[in-house]
C-alpha cells in the first residue's frame, strides 16, 4: 500500500498522524497519507523565499523545457510517488478508486494536465501578450517601444487549497513553476494523486525540489497556507467564493453557472445544436464549473429540454473500469442525498418540470457511496429558483426567457456559449460583464482553448505592473 508523506520544501516529512484513503465503493483502504498541522505550515512559510531563489537560478526558458519534460514523465513514466514507484495505470486506478471518477475520465484529465505542461511556452506567450519572459525574471526590461516596463512578483510562492471533485483544475497552478514562483499545495484528501505525481514529474525533470511544499492536513493547514502566502487560490462553494470576495491576495474558484444562450435568429433550428448541449451538460459527469448548468432561449424550451432528457435521462451507473461509464460516484453519500433533497425543493416550485421523471430513480445509494443520475428540468421563467442552480452531477435547467432580457438576468456565468448570428446580440454578449469566458458559435462550454486566460489571468495575479525609471548618476569632476 502506497504511503504519501508531506513534502517540506523538497524534503519528505515523516508524519506521526497517518490517515487512510479508502476505495469509494468498497470502503477498503487503498493508501495512507501523513498530515501536518497549521503550525508546521506557518513555520515553513517563513522559508518560502528560498523556493523562489532556487527557481531563479534557472532561466524561464530552462524551466519551460523542464515543464515539457515533466509533461511526458507525468503522462507516460513510472515515477517515485510517496514510498512507491507509481505507473500510469496505477495512478489512474488509485485516482478513480478514491474520487469515484470513471477511469477513462481520470485518463482524460491526466492528458489535459500534460497538454498544458507540454504547451507551456505558447500558453505563457498568450497570457503575457507576447512579453519577453526574462522581464518577469529580472523585474524590468525594454519592451521594444523605447519604454522600460516593470513587473514585480507579488509572492515567492503560490499557495493552493486543492479540491477533490475534478483533477482537471490543477492546470490553473501549473504555470507558477516556469514563472519562477514556488508552490505550497494542500492536496485534497480524496485526490492527492495529481499534485503528488505532478511534483514528482517536475523534480525528475530537473526542477529544484526545494520549490515544492505538499501539506496534506485539515482546515488549519489550509488556513495557514491562505494567511501566510501573499498569493493563494482556493476551490470551493459559492460561500467560499463570497468569503474571499474583494481580497486581492486570494483567487477563489467556485461554481461556474456556465450557460448556453440561444438567439432568436437560430432557435427555430435548435436541433442542430443538440450535440453541443448534451456534451456541455454530461462531460466529466457534470462535475466541472465549465459544465453547462443552464440553457436559455425564448421559445422551444420544452422541446429542447425533452430532447436533452431523451439523450441523457437513460444514462445509468456503470463500473468505473467501463469505458462507457459517464457517471462519477459521490464518495460521501450524504452529499448525494443532500443534493437530491435540494433538487426536490427546486421541483416543488410552480413552473418547474422534471423532464427526466420517466427515466427511473435518480438517487442510487450504495453502502459506501451514492450516485445521482442525470436530470433535465424546464423552467418557464428566469424567476424560478432552479434557473440559478448548479449541482455536482449532470444537471441542467432549460429556461424560457425573452432574448431582450437574457443578458441582464443570467447572473454570474463562467463560460457563456452564445448561439447567434445577430450582430447586436454578439456585441451585447461580448460586453456583458456577467460572462467571464465567452464563446460564439457551437462550442461546448467544456471545451477550453488553453491559449486564452481561464478564470482570471495568473500573470496579473502573481505580478504587478509598475513604473520603473532609470537616470544616469552624475559623475563627480576630478581634480
Amino acid at each position: 500500500m502506497i504511503t504519501l508523506q508531506p513534502l517540506r520544501w523538497g524534503k519528505p516529512y515523516e508524519s506521526m498522524e497517518i490517515k487512510d484513503v479508502v476505495h469509494f465503493d468498497t470502503g477498503e483502504p487503498i493508501a495512507k497519507f501523513g498530515s501536518v498541522g497549521g503550525g508546521i505550515v506557518a513555520r515553513d512559510m517563513k522559508q518560502a523565499h528560498k523556493a523562489r531563489a532556487a527557481l531563479l537560478k534557472h532561466s524561464t526558458a530552462d524551466l519551460i523545457a523542464m515543464s515539457k519534460k515533466a509533461a511526458d514523465l507525468f503522462e507516460n513514466a513510472e515515477l517515485p510517488v510517496g514510498d512507491s514507484m507509481q505507473s500510469v495505470d496505477q495512478f489512474v486506478h488509485q485516482q478513480s478508486a478514491s474520487t469515484g471518477l470513471p477511469e477513462h475520465m481520470c485518463r482524460s484529465n491526466l492528458k489535459k494536465n500534460s497538454f498544458v505542461l507540454s504547451h507551456m511556452d505558447e500558453i505563457l506567450d498568450c497570457l503575457t501578450r507576447g512579453l519577453d519572459l526574462d522581464i518577469l525574471s529580472r523585474g524590468y526590461g525594454e519592451e521594444g517601444r523605447g519604454v522600460i516596463v516593470s513587473y514585480q512578483a507579488q509572492t515567492p510562492v503560490l499557495g493552493a487549497i486543492l479540491p477533490n471533485n475534478s483533477p482537471g483544475v490543477h492546470t490553473l497552478w501549473l504555470p507558477a513553476i516556469p514563472l519562477q514562483i514556488g508552490l505550497a499545495l494542500k492536496p485534497g484528501s480524496q485526490e492527492p494523486w495529481t499534485p503528488y505525481r505532478m511534483v514528482s514529474a517536475f523534480i525528475q525533470a530537473g526542477v529544484p525540489a526545494e520549490a515544492f511544499g505538499l501539506y496534506p492536513g485539515g482546515h488549519d493547514a489550509g488556513g495557514a497556507i491562505m494567511t501566510k502566502t501573499p498569493r493563494s487560490m482556493i476551490f470551493g462553494s459559492a460561500e467560499t467564493v463570497a468569503q474571499h470576495a474583494g481580497n486581492p491576495r486570494v483567487q477563489a474558484h467556485g461554481p461556474g453557472w456556465s450557460k448556453i444562450l440561444i438567439g432568436d435568429d437560430v432557435v427555430d433550428d435548435w436541433e442542430l445544436y443538440l450535440d453541443v448541449m448534451v456534451e456541455s451538460v454530461l462531460s466529466n459527469s457534470g462535475r466541472s464549473c465549465i459544465n453547462c448548468s443552464g440553457i436559455w432561449a425564448s421559445r422551444h424550451t420544452r422541446e429542447i429540454a425533452q430532447a436533452i432528457a431523451e439523450r441523457i435521462g437513460p444514462v445509468d451507473v456503470l463500473p468505473p473500469t467501463d469505458d462507457q461509464a459517464q457517471l462519477a460516484a459521490f464518495t460521501v453519500p450524504a452529499m448525494a442525498t443532500g443534493t437530491y433533497a435540494m433538487v426536490q425543493q427546486d421541483l416543488a416550485e410552480s413552473g418547474v418540470t422534471d423532464m427526466t421523471a420517466d427515466y427511473g430513480d435518480k438517487l442510487i445509494e450504495r453502502e459506501h457511496c451514492a450516485y445521482l443520475r442525470p436530470m433535465v428540468v424546464h423552467a418557464d421563467s428566469p424567476d424560478r429558483g432552479v434557473a440559478m442552480k448548479e449541482y455536482m452531477f449532470p444537471f441542467v435547467s432549460v429556461v424560457e426567457c425573452p432574448q431582450a432580457e437574457m443578458l441582464r438576468r443570467i447572473g454570474p456565468t463562467l463560460v457563456g456559449t452564445v448561439l447567434t448570428r445577430d450582430p447586436e446580440l454578439v456585441a451585447a454578449a461580448g460586453a456583458c460583464v456577467e460572462i467571464d469566458r465567452v464563446n460564439f458559435g457551437p462550442i461546448p462550454t467544456n471545451r477550453l482553448n488553453w491559449l486564452q486566460p481561464h478564470e482570471g489571468n495568473i500573470i496579473d495575479f502573481l505580478f504587478r505592473s509598475r513604473a520603473y525609471q532609470v537616470a544616469d548618476l552624475p559623475v563627480a569632476a576630478t581634480a
